[in-house]
C-alpha cells in the first residue's frame, strides 16, 4: 500500500464525482485504507483471539456437516434412496463400490450418482442467493455502522440451520429439506463470514494482517480437528453408531451448541468498525443503485481491486468446491466409510491449520499474490493426479488430500489478507461484501461443471473434479494479471 501519500479527502458516491480519476489509480491504492486507520496501533491479544474464535465457532458446518460427515455419509447416502434401490446395491452383506464400469452402471450407482449432482444444483441455487444478498447487505450494514449486528442475525440463521439439520430423517422424503438446509445454512453463513472479515481491519495493521487472517482460519482448522474427533471418540465408545441416522442427526445438534458457545467472544471483544463517511443509507432495492456506484467507484480508483474480486471469484469457487465434493468422491469412488472419513478429515484439518498459519507469515513477508498463485496450481496439479492416478486406491487420496489441504487454507486466509490490504475505510461490510458475491456470483460455475462431468460420464461421480481443476486453472490465469498491492516493509 502507498503510505507515503497522503489520501485525498472522501469523495461523493454519486454522479456528481469529477470524472478524472484520482491519482491512486496509477499506484493500485485507495483513498483512505482501513488498515491505515490502525498503523503503529497495538491490538489487544483478546481482541484477535476473539475474532479469530468466529473460525473456530462455524468449523463445524463447512468441516463436519458439509465437508466430511452430514452430506457425504448422510445425505448422499443410501438413507434417502428408495428401499428397493437401496437393498440392489448390497451383496452378501455390503454395499457395492461404484468405482468400476459394472457398477457404475447399475441401478443403485446411478441413483447414488443422482443425489450427487441434485447436492450440486443445491449449492448452485444457494450461491445465486449470495450473490444478489451479500454485498447489499454490507452496504446497509457500512452506512449504519452496524456490521456487528449483521454478523450476529446471520450467525443465528446458521445456528438454526444446524438445529433444523437435526430433525432430517434418513428417509428419501427429507432428501431435499436436508439440501435445502445445507443450501441456506451456506447462503446465511457465508454472508455472516462477509461481515466477519469487515471486522479484520479491527483486529490487524498494515504489517499483521497477513499474520491475524492466517490465524483465523487456522483456528478454523484446528477447531474442526477438535469437533471430528470428538465425532471419532463417540463412535469408537460406543456412544454413537454410524450406520444409524440418528447418530447424523445428533452430530446436527451436537454442531449447533458448539456454534453457539463459540461465537460469543467476538461480540464482546471485538470493536465496530467506524461508518463510511461517505455511505449512504438507503433503502434496499435502492441498494443496488447504490451497488452499482460502489463497482464503478472501484474501477476508476482502485482497478486492481477490482480485477482482483473477479478472479477470486473463479478460483474461490474452485476451493469451495474441493471442500464440498472431494469427500464425495472420496466416498464413492475411493471407498472411504464413515470412520475413515473422520479420520481422514482430522488429518486434513490438522495439515491445514498448521500450514495456513505458517502461511500467513508468508503473506506479511512475500504478499498474498504469490501465496495464492502458489497454492492455486498446487491444487490444480492434485485435482488431475487423483483423476489419472484413481486406479492407485485409497492410499494415492491420501497422498493427494494430505498435499491438498497443505495448501488450501494458504489461498483462503491470503485471498482475505489481499482484499484488506485494498479496502477503502469504512466501506469494509460493502467490500467484503462485494468479494462474497462476486466468489457466488460465479458459484454456479463449479457445481454445474461437476453435474455436468458426471451425467456426461454415465454418472460416474470421479469425472466431476475435472470440472473443479478447470474452475482452478482458470482462476489461477486471471489473478496471474492482478496486480498486487505494495507490501509493507516487516520492523
Amino acid at each position: 500500500m502507498g503510505n507515503e501519500h497522503e489520501p485525498p479527502a472522501p469523495q461523493p458516491l454519486g454522479p456528481e464525482r469529477p470524472p478524472a480519476p484520482p491519482a491512486t489509480a496509477d499506484t493500485g491504492a485507495v483513498a483512505v485504507m482501513g488498515l491505515d486507520l490502525q498503523e503503529g496501533a497495538q491490538i489487544p491479544r483478546k481482541r484477535v483471539i476473539s475474532w479469530a474464535l468466529w473460525d473456530w465457532a462455524t468449523q463445524p458446518f463447512n468441516t463436519v456437516l458439509l465437508t466430511f460427515v452430514w452430506v457425504p455419509s448422510f445425505l448422499v447416502s443410501p438413507f434417502f434412496l428408495d428401499p428397493v434401490v437401496a437393498a440392489s446395491g448390497v451383496v452378501d452383506g455390503d454395499a457395492i463400490d461404484c468405482d468400476t464400469a459394472v457398477n457404475t452402471a447399475t441401478e443403485y450407482c446411478r441413483a447414488l450418482g443422482t443425489l450427487d449432482s441434485n447436492l450440486g444444483w443445491g449449492i448452485m441455487a444457494a450461491g445465486i442467493l449470495i450473490a444478489l444478498l451479500a454485498p447489499v447487505l454490507g452496504q446497509r450494514a457500512d452506512a449504519a455502522g452496524r456490521k456487528k449486528l449483521m454478523l450476529g442475525i446471520f450467525t443465528a440463521l446458521l445456528i438454526l440451520c444446524q438445529l433444523a439439520m437435526a430433525f432430517v430423517g434418513g428417509v428419501p422424503a427429507h432428501f431435499w429439506f436436508g439440501v435445502a438446509m445445507i443450501a441456506v445454512g451456506s447462503i446465511v453463513g457465508e454472508i455472516a463470514g462477509a461481515n466477519y472479515n469487515a471486522l479484520l481491519v479491527s483486529v490487524s495493521t498494515p504489517k499483521t494482517v497477513g499474520k491475524v487472517s492466517g490465524l483465523g482460519w487456522g483456528f478454523g482448522y484446528l477447531g474442526g480437528i477438535i469437533a471430528l474427533a470428538l465425532v471419532v471418540g463417540l463412535i469408537l465408545g460406543g456412544v454413537l453408531d454410524g450406520t444409524q441416522p440418528l447418530t447424523f442427526q445428533l452430530i446436527a445438534a451436537g454442531a449447533t451448541v458448539w456454534t453457539l458457545i463459540f461465537t460469543i467472544p467476538v461480540f464482546l471483544n471485538v470493536p465496530e468498525p467506524p461508518p463510511a463517511a461517505d455511505a449512504r443509507r438507503v433503502g434496499f432495492f435502492r441498494g443496488y443503485v447504490e451497488l452499482a456506484r460502489s463497482i464503478a467507484r472501484l474501477w476508476r480508483e482502485t482497478r486492481p481491486t477490482f480485477w482482483f474480486l473477479l478472479a477470486s471469484a473463479v478460483y474461490r469457487d474452485g476451493l469451495a468446491a474441493v471442500f464440498t465434493f472431494g469427500s464425495v468422491i472420496a466416498g464413492r469412488v475411493f471407498g472411504f466409510g464413515f470412520t475413515d472419513l473422520v479420520v481422514f478429515g482430522i488429518v486434513l484439518n490438522l495439515v491445514a491449520g498448521v500450514s495456513t498459519i505458517f502461511a500467513g507469515r508468508l503473506d506479511d513477508r512475500f504478499g498474498p499474490k504469490p501465496v495464492i498463485l502458489v497454492a492455486i496450481g498446487v491444487l490444480v496439479l492434485c485435482c488431475l493426479t487423483v483423476f489419472f492416478g484413481a486406479g492407485a486406491g485409497k492410499v494415492l487420496f491420501w497422498v493427494v488430500g494430505i498435499v491438498l489441504a497443505a495448501f488450501v487454507g494458504p489461498a483462503q486466509a491470503a485471498s482475505r489478507s489481499f482484499l484488506a490490504r485494498v479496502t477503502p475505510a469504512g466501506h469494509e461490510g460493502e467490500v467484503f461484501g462485494l468479494y462474497a458475491t462476486t466468489g457466488r456470483a460465479a458459484s454456479w460455475i463449479a457445481p454445474l461443471l461437476w453435474g455436468v462431468f458426471i451425467a456426461a460420464a454415465a454418472h460416474q461421480t470421479l469425472y466431476g473434479i475435472l470440472g473443479i481443476a478447470l474452475v482452478l486453472a482458470l482462476g489461477f490465469v486471471l489473478l496471474l494479471f492482478v496486480k498486487a498491492p505494495k507490501r509493507v516493509a516487516q520492523s
